[in-house]
């Protein structure tokens, strides 16, 4: 506990006074161990508009209930990124590919910088193959993307299998090319690929899918604990009809669940208006970062909220989107 107290009491000392400046290094917020929690959050506005003139005094934050004492809020558009681009290659994906690989490509030369933020490519059908990893070489990434092709009859990429699904007696084989497993491609590149990012960095991945997992053999809830474990978020793109398939739902569950959202685009037009939101939110969050009550390293899952407390802001009934919780790592 002394040890605790003590590591909180330094990072009191070197981070600005809540409400004094909203203009922290991104490099001012420490990780020790457990012991602090640092969570981006957007507030859009009933017309989906994004609120950014919130202050540390606007909300309170709750880890299971309990309220949690700030030490940092701050409005932040510059944090490095780690982005993995997950990309459904099956068969039902054959006539809208070329056309999400130029969204991507748009979104990528727009959004990323070269200097400090990195790029994943995950294309997957039945297996997830990591073609390009997490890279700030953005020439080869798009070459990568460029060659990506959907999987008749089955995937010829370069890019290696992600592991880490047991196998063995008495569970389930690898799935068969052809096959779709969206829950087992997300799960593995949270803990394959995001989670190695290294430093601060906000970690997302960005899934262009119909939502139709048919041979996978995680669950959507472990594909989101995974997620939540890397500290990542999803944003879904939904790509299909509903006559040839697409789980809205599964998708919109995914994305709310890790603090993301879901888009379902109908053109290319929309597919680059949701490429344009999905940039818009990565630049407009705030960071809070609180050192946890609870001090307990148990393993468990913990829940985070955020309210709205000032009295005018409340009548404007806010979206407030976040990671929804956390685990906490047991002592080693």
């Amino acid at each position: 506990m002394l040890r605790a107290a003590l590591l909180i009491l330094l990072l009191l000392l070197c981070t600005p006074l809540i409400g004094v400046s909203q203009n922290t290094d991104q490099d001012d917020v420490i990780r020790v161990d457990t012991d602090v929690t640092n969570l981006p959050f957007t507030a859009t506005d009933k017309q989906r508009r994004f609120i950014t003139n919130l202050k540390a005094e606007d909300v309170r934050v709750l880890e299971d209930g309990v309220p949690q004492q700030l030490f940092t809020f701050q409005r932040e558009t510059d944090r490095p990124l780690a982005i993995a681009f997950l990309i459904d290659v099956s068969i039902s994906q054959e006539s809208t590919l070329p056309n999400e690989k130029a969204a991507a490509r748009a979104f990528i030369e727009k959004v990323i910088d070269s200097h400090k933020d990195q790029v994943a490519i995950v294309p997957f059908t039945g297996l997830a193959y990591l073609e390009q990893p997490l890279t700030r070489d953005l020439l080869n990434v798009y070459r990568v993307l460029q060659r990506i092709e959907v999987a008749v009859p089955a995937y010829y990429g370069a890019g290696r299998p992600l592991t880490g699904i047991p196998t063995g007696p008495g569970l389930p084989a690898p799935p068969d090319e052809g096959t779709t497993a969206i829950w087992d491609a997300v799960a593995l590149t949270s803990t394959n690929v995001l989670a190695n990012a290294p430093g601060l960095r906000r970690r997302a991945i960005i899934l262009l899918t119909d939502g139709l997992d048919t041979t996978g053999r995680l669950t959507q809830k472990e594909a989101i604990n995974r997620t939540l474990g890397a500290e990542a978020v999803v944003y879904a793109i939904g790509i299909g009809s509903e006559r040839d398939g697409l789980d809205r739902g599964a998708l919109r569950d995914l994305a709310q669940r890790t603090g993301g959202r879901a888009f379902f685009p109908d053109k290319k037009f929309d597919l680059n208006a949701a490429f344009a939101e999905i940039e818009a939110e990565l630049r407009t969050q705030y960071l809070i970062a609180y050192s946890s009550t609870n001090k307990k390293r148990d393993g468990a899952y913990r829940k985070i909220s955020i309210e709205i407390v000032n009295p005018e802001l409340k009548k404007e009934k806010l979206e407030i989107r976040h990671r929804p919780g956390y685990y906490a790592k047991s002592r080693s």
